[in-house]
């Protein structure tokens, strides 16, 4: 039976014998944090220290000659056998030959060096340490050697060139440093080496020679990079008519490829330079009529900045709105529906000045009327309405075109179908600037009775409080909840109009019409308004009464706390009287009057909590949350509260799991949820005493395994 169980992949072991057995993870039975902590640095600094040194080989001191040969020996076989491995690494070469460099055996190091070179010729590192250690001992001839033969193998490198020119130089070599310089030019380098040479020349004043230099340069890169160096040297050494010429050959002999914007930029601003303005603007007109918009901006900023500092103000703008003018052109042809680009387009024109050519855009741009009767689609049509009114009024200052402009907007809108409100606004708020009173009346007058709106009644209302008008502002109020009964905000701005006019008994009524109706958007702000008006007018007993009537009609949460905390809160009549008497409270009197108020607030949580406990027994967290209040409202009593009989009351939370049912009806898994267990329900539910003997059994165990 064992035979069968052997597998011989696992050479005849059976698989429990092959299993890794990991430890059993120790179970942490005090899980709080230590006393003294730890940081990472602690450890950090212990592992440092408690480190063992590196072990290094010790000093060798070198006495007499037949040991140095022995320890030269054991170490350039050393180097060989390494070489022999890693034939490739420059490294091992390079260190090898900087040894031999050490033990100022110098022939030996050349002969490192030279195999090295065998392996790989192509290395630059190689070459240039090479000839740093030549150059460093002083043996010019051998590092000029070097230097040839690596310019020779390697001329693409520029380092090389570099280093051995440089070498040259500073021994003083001039006519050498030249030579080597034409070699190198041969080869004809990138601009870098060619500015190089110039600099060479330059350094010790060969103007000739430098021009020499930029002749062949210009010929062997064809560029307008070269041509503008060459010309900017000229003007550098003040030969203003040489650098012309530079410019004028590079647009001659580059053609096409020389219709840059760099090119021209340069050449018009050394005219600007040289004060020479109409052959800067002529080749800056030039250069605009022969180079592609699109690549022209920097040289079309440049020519405005131009115009700006010596032309005249009509000549710039004409080009700068020419060529806005004819972009914006072609984009509304392209299509006339994007407003964007009429906005656009009339801003230019408002730029210019030119009354008669805005105009005409504006009633271009609005005869574009949107294709459907939908708001969406108008939303950004009416504000070119608004711009044009806003230019006549503003800009033109032509308050008759202005009122007709509005006049034929509100003609065009569908106000059956949808309306603007800003539009009504505007056009009211614009006679109210011209004095026009009744105007802005009979405009706003006119969007109540076509397309009454929130926004159009508020502001009515507003101007004509103002001005004063209260026999208006409660028509308009009137008219506002004819429109809108279902309004709360309407309802609690009229009730607080009337209160700031002294009319208490108005404001009461309009509130009582305002709760009686059938339906409001927000009955709960409606309500918190009345009762906050009752409470600043010192209307307890009416308060309470409207307390009542609302838990009538509602049983929530918020309303019973609220009731609790106005009775808990309200000031007591002793004290109010006291202070208007200028007297001393009654000591008694306030101490019965605070049980008393104790007395009402306790009285609301009780009925409240009996109302969750038998109307909404399921509303478990609605109670507790009711629980909790009540027992801050009693604390907040002081010496009068009863905290113990709330705590009595409080529910123990138990995590529970109920089951998820997906759409169709099948079960998609359990999530967990708290329940609220309360005192009166523990003889209700059977299970919940053996639940109550296995927690204290849990609680007992786990006390018993401490003290293990």
């Amino acid at each position: 039976m064992a035979m069968k169980e052997a597998d011989p992949a696992l050479g005849f072991l059976t698989k429990k014998e092959t299993e890794v057995k990991l430890p059993r993870p120790t179970r942490v039975k005090n899980k709080t944090p230590a006393p003294v902590q730890i940081t990472a640095e602690q450890i950090l600094r212990e592992a440092r220290e408690r480190q063992e040194a590196e072990i290094r080989p010790p000093k060798q001191k070198i006495t007499d000659a037949e040991e140095l040969g022995e320890y030269r020996l054991r170490r350039r076989k050393e180097f060989e056998d390494l070489i022999r491995r890693v034939r490739w690494n420059t490294s091992v070469w390079v260190k090898y030959a900087q040894w031999e460099e050490s033990q100022r055996d110098f022939a030996r190091a050349r002969s490192i060096w030279e195999r090295a070179l065998e392996v790989d010729y192509r290395n630059t590192t190689l070459w240039l340490k090479y000839a740093e250690m030549e150059m460093k001992h002083r043996f010019v001839n051998h590092a000029r050697n070097v230097w040839d033969r690596a310019v020779s193998l390697l001329p693409r490198i520029d380092q090389l060139w570099y280093k051995y020119i440089h070498m040259e130089e500073m021994l003083g070599n001039v006519a050498g440093a030249r030579q080597i310089f034409e070699r190198w030019m041969a080869w004809e380098p990138d601009h870098h080496g060619w500015s190089a040479f110039m600099k060479f020349e330059l350094r010790y004043n060969e103007i000739e020679r430098v021009r020499a230099i930029f002749e062949r340069y210009v010929q062997c890169h064809p560029t307008v990079k070269a041509w503008v160096r060459y010309a900017k040297f000229e003007v550098k050494n003040g030969e203003v008519a040489r650098a012309r010429r530079c410019y004028e050959r590079a647009i001659e002999e580059l053609g096409e490829d020389g219709q840059t914007e760099e090119l021209f930029v340069a050449f018009a601003e050394f005219e600007e330079r040289f004060k020479e303005l109409e052959r800067a603007r002529c080749i800056y007109k030039y250069a605009l009529d022969h180079i592609p918009k699109g690549q022209a901006e920097d040289l079309y900023r440049k020519f405005v900045g131009f115009e700006k500092q010596y032309g005249d103000r009509e000549g710039i703008e004409d080009v700068i709105v020419g060529k806005r003018r004819f972009q914006y052109e072609e984009d509304v042809k392209k299509n006339p529906l994007n407003y964007d680009s009429w906005f656009d387009y009339a801003r230019l024109e408002e730029s210019v000045g030119d009354h008669e050519r805005t105009r005409e855009v504006y009633e271009r741009a609005i005869a574009n009327v949107p294709p459907a009767e939908e708001k969406r689609y108008w939303q950004r049509y009416i504000y070119l309405w608004i711009n044009y009114a806003l230019y006549e009024e503003l800009e033109a200052e032509d308050m008759e075109r202005t009122r007709e402009v509005y006049r034929e907007c509100l003609k065009l809108i569908p106000h059956k179908k949808f309306s603007f409100a800003k539009i009504w606004l505007m056009a009211a708020q614009f006679e109210i600037r011209q004095k026009n009173l009744p105007g802005a009346r009979q405009l706003l007058g006119t969007a109540i009775g076509m397309a009454p709106k929130d926004k159009i009644f508020k502001t009515y209302i507003e101007i004509e409080l103002q001005l004063g008008n209260i026999d208006r502002c409660r028509n308009l109020y009137e008219k506002y909840l004819e429109w809108a009964p279902a309004n709360c905000y309407a309802w609690s701005k009229y009730a607080e109009l009337e209160r700031s006019l002294g009319e208490t008994d108005r404001g009461r009524a309009i509130f009582e019409l305002a709760i009686a109706q059938p339906v409001l958007d927000m009955p709960e702000l409606l309500w918190k308004a009345y009762i906050d008006f009752e409470i600043s007018e010192v209307e307890h007993e009416r308060t309470r009464q409207l307390y009542e009537r609302l838990l009538d009609r509602t049983k929530h949460l918020k309303v019973w706390v609220s009731y609790a905390k106005f009775e808990a809160g309200h000031p007591l009549e002793e004290e109010s009287i006291s202070e208007e008497e200028g007297r001393e409270p009654d000591a008694q009197i306030l101490e019965a009057q605070k049980q008393q108020r104790v007395l009402r607030s306790r009285g609301v949580f009780e009925r409240a909590f009996e109302s969750f406990r038998s109307s909404a027994p399921e509303q478990k967290e609605e109670r507790s949350m009711l629980l909790e209040e009540w027992r801050e409202i009693e604390r907040s009593f002081g010496d009068l509260g009863d905290v113990a009989s709330v705590q009595k009351k409080m529910p123990r939370r138990v995590k529970r799991k109920r089951p998820i049912m997906s759409d169709d009806g099948t079960a998609a898994g359990f999530e967990e949820y708290t329940d609220y267990i309360f005192p009166e329900e523990t003889g209700m539910a059977p299970n919940l005493k053996i639940l109550e003997a296995a927690r204290l059994w849990k609680k007992q165990k786990m006390s018993e395994e401490e003290d293990e």
